[in-house]
């Protein structure tokens, strides 16, 4: 694998989003005991001829002033939603915007996925775009994709997303 072919991937969201739980299901590792991250983890996971580095940073109120301490060098922002999680949805919009205005992170490909569509409760991904105001995004490519981490539905359409978007900015 040549360093062309190296993406680094930064996987944020709020505490309890699935994070972890994607990150491990990526990889093919058990996801039966999970615990929140205290800090992160990184997972190097092998897809369509890239190797992404995957950093999974916690999401708790308190760890997040640190997440600008990964954004140096990020190819592509993934971002995780609680579908089900609807009173935090405010919170969740408000972080991501954060992230979108930051400088080292200008014109990174975001992708959102929408998580947890194994729940009855789950909002459809439509409607979570319509409330973050996706559509207005246009300094850079971005996607929504619903999933579930637990079952690893609509996972690897997101990668196959973010391997996409990486070729084309590198081309």
């Amino acid at each position: 694998i040549t360093p062309d072919q190296e993406v680094r991937i930064l996987l944020l969201g709020l505490d309890n989003g699935g994070k972890t739980t994607l990150l491990k299901q990526l990889a093919s590792e058990d996801i039966t005991h999970i615990t929140p991250t205290q800090g992160f983890n990184i997972k190097s996971v092998q897809s369509q001829g890239f190797k992404l580095n995957v950093w999974d940073i916690g999401g708790q109120r308190k760890i997040r002033p640190y997440w600008r301490n990964y954004f140096e060098n990020t190819d592509v922002l993934i971002y995780v939603i609680d579908s089900a999680d609807r009173k935090r949805f405010e919170e969740t919009g408000q972080e991501l915007a954060e992230l979108l205005d930051e400088e080292k992170l200008s014109g990174v490909p975001v992708l959102v996925f929408a998580n947890k569509q194994d729940l009855l409760t789950a909002a459809p991904a439509s409607e979570i775009a319509e409330g973050l105001n996706l559509h207005t995004i246009r300094d850079r490519v971005w996607q929504i994709q619903s999933c579930s981490a637990l079952t690893g539905e609509g996972v690897q359409d997101g990668m196959n997303w973010v391997c996409k978007s990486v070729n084309a900015k590198r081309k």
